[in-house]
């Protein structure tokens, strides 16, 4: 979530003196509870530099710190002193209130001071062989931000202003964790060489006063070093790039993407098992602030950054999208319905699929950036959360509702116990299918698959169809068990609102041994349970080769 995009637009019903602040967003918190979201993870709020973007533009992410003990002056209603401080704490304890926890996305990357020709504002002043990380003759910034510069995250007065900027916002501002921008740089000695144990990310891990804190890496920097599934820590969560790039790989139908797209429903163990890690290690997000929208990951094929004023130079040239068959916006029914079941489908999966799931702001609504894949100069109506289209698109709010609202039903007791991911997929009742009951096809050109797990406590059955195919196959179902249980759909992407989910409770039986599941669509089944141990056991053991 951004904070000032989130009700700046005139649509927002907010006043004009608070659009765009912290105070802003205390008045649209009923929303976040209705949408049943449990956590709102915050773009950067320290104090940055606007000016840091292209003439004429301004810096909207705010992806260009200055000070790591302020918070952002422009996102107060409020300008004293005080304002800014006493505004995001009021906004942090009406979240609480509410139940929903606050992270921020902190930057300790880099900072606003850029290259060698970019604006003195505190540390090159102060000591810059210390706080940057240099190139070999010292009269240039390494950049693995790729923003021009790099902190020296392990020099001993640096590693100690991070530790007291987290605490301070931990003691002082009452925020419950943090998503680390480029967090992999932290890893970097003096020299940007990798450290098998960087001291910076083992205070961070080791602090009294930050135990119980979150703490969540975006495991990559600019220049290349990848380290999901790798990063160095105990306690760390990880932003599951590879989540996000296979679920895209497969409802576009990309040839060999089943096994990947399988391993990451069931929480990535490819990734992460060797690390006898809890599911809830992978953060699992389709889409975010960098990159296309949901609605545009499904619109367009190409980047359309012109706007930005780099020459569409910018932003991610592969994007792993597809515009169903027409460029940008379009009144063609056909083409909307299916890039509406695109989302859902994307949506569903998110939601689905263990680990953490994480949603960007204004997905649930289809909020859109006109192609624009690197909007961070972009304080505008293609940011800014458009209200309107909560109304044009309430089918798709109550379908992400509903969603969520199951989720937050699940079974936790085995987060309470710490059971690893490893421990968890061995000890279930689980078996994977293809059109045919456990004869899942793994090849190149399938698009397809099934999969039925057990959830003994809740003595629930749950059957998965994922039909990535341009073309409807007919699935076969798995048996009533002993006490003729029958199946009923919960979810089914291809239908029409309100048919696509129903409240759990409303699910509607499903007769035959078979399932049509339409073109480019997933179905959600589920049964009663009396008895553990049934026809599953025998199926056991169709798991991709090489991924358990």
């Amino acid at each position: 979530m951004h904070v000032r995009g989130f009700t700046r637009h005139a649509s927002s019903g907010i006043a004009g003196k608070t659009r765009g602040t912290f105070a802003g967003l205390i008045e649209k918190i009923p929303y976040l509870q209705q949408l049943g979201i449990t956590a709102a993870e915050l773009l950067p709020v320290f104090q940055f530099d606007a000016q840091d973007c292209p003439t004429g533009r301004v810096n909207y992410w705010g992806y260009a710190p200055v000070s790591f003990f302020a918070p952002h002056q422009a996102y107060s209603s409020r300008q004293d002193p005080l304002g800014p401080v006493d505004e995001f704490r009021d906004m942090v304890k009406a979240l609480h209130r509410a139940g929903i926890e606050v992270l921020l996305d902190v930057v300790f990357n880099h900072t606003a001071e850029g290259n060698h020709q970019g604006p003195t504002l505190s540390f090159r002043g102060l000591e810059n062989g210390a706080y940057y990380i240099l190139e070999q003759d010292r009269s240039r910034y390494a950049n693995y931000s790729g923003t021009g510069n790099t902190l020296n995250a392990n020099h001993p007065i640096v590693r100690r202003m991070i530790v007291d900027s987290l605490r301070y916002w931990v003691e002082e501002m009452h925020v419950d964790g943090f998503r680390f921008d480029l967090a992999s740089i932290l890893a970097r000695d003096a020299s940007g060489h990798v450290m098998p144990h960087p001291p910076v990310l083992w205070d961070i891990e080791s602090d009294p006063v930050l135990a119980g804190t979150k703490l969540i890496a975006e495991a990559w920097d600019a220049a290349g070093l990848y380290q999901v599934g790798s990063f160095i820590g105990d306690s760390w969560k990880e932003w599951n790039g590879r989540f996000r790039d296979d679920v895209r790989s497969f409802f576009r139908s990309e040839e060999g993407s089943v096994a990947p797209f399988a391993d990451r429903l069931v929480g990535s163990p490819e990734i992460y098992s060797h690390k006898e890690r809890e599911a809830e290690q992978s953060v699992n997000f389709v889409t975010c602030h960098d990159g296309f929208t949901l609605n545009d990951l499904v619109s367009y094929n190409q980047k359309h950054n012109e706007e930005n004023g780099e020459g569409n130079r910018d932003g991610m040239n592969e994007n792993r999208s597809w515009n169903c068959g027409v460029e940008g916006p379009t009144e063609d029914p056909a083409v909307e319905r299916l890039r509406n079941r695109q989302v859902k489908n994307f949506l569903t999966v998110v939601l689905l699929s263990l680990g953490v799931p994480m949603i960007l702001m204004g997905d649930e609504v289809r909020h859109t950036q006109r192609g624009n894949n690197n909007a961070y100069c972009q304080d505008n109506e293609t940011s800014w959360f458009d209200w309107t289209r909560v109304a044009q698109h309430a089918d798709l709010h109550r379908f992400v509702t509903l969603l969520i609202a199951r989720r937050l039903q699940r079974d936790v007791e085995h987060e309470r116990q710490r059971v690893s991911l490893s421990q968890l997929i061995r000890e279930a009742n689980k078996a994977w299918h293809g059109i045919r009951l456990g004869q899942p096809d793994w090849g190149a050109c399938s698009h397809s698959l099934a999969f039925t797990a057990e959830i003994r406590k809740q003595k629930l059955r749950i059957h998965l169809i994922l039909n990535a195919y341009w073309e409807a196959l007919d699935f076969e179902l798995p048996p009533e068990d002993e006490k003729g249980n029958s199946w009923r759909r919960w979810i089914d992407t291809a239908l029409e609102p309100p048919h696509d989910i129903a409240p759990w409770q409303e699910a509607v039986p499903v007769s035959g041994q078979t399932y049509r599941a339409e073109a480019r669509s997933v179905v959600v089944l589920f049964a009663a349970l009396d008895s553990v141990g049934n026809a599953l056991s025998l199926l056991r053991s169709s798991w991709p080769v090489g991924t358990y």
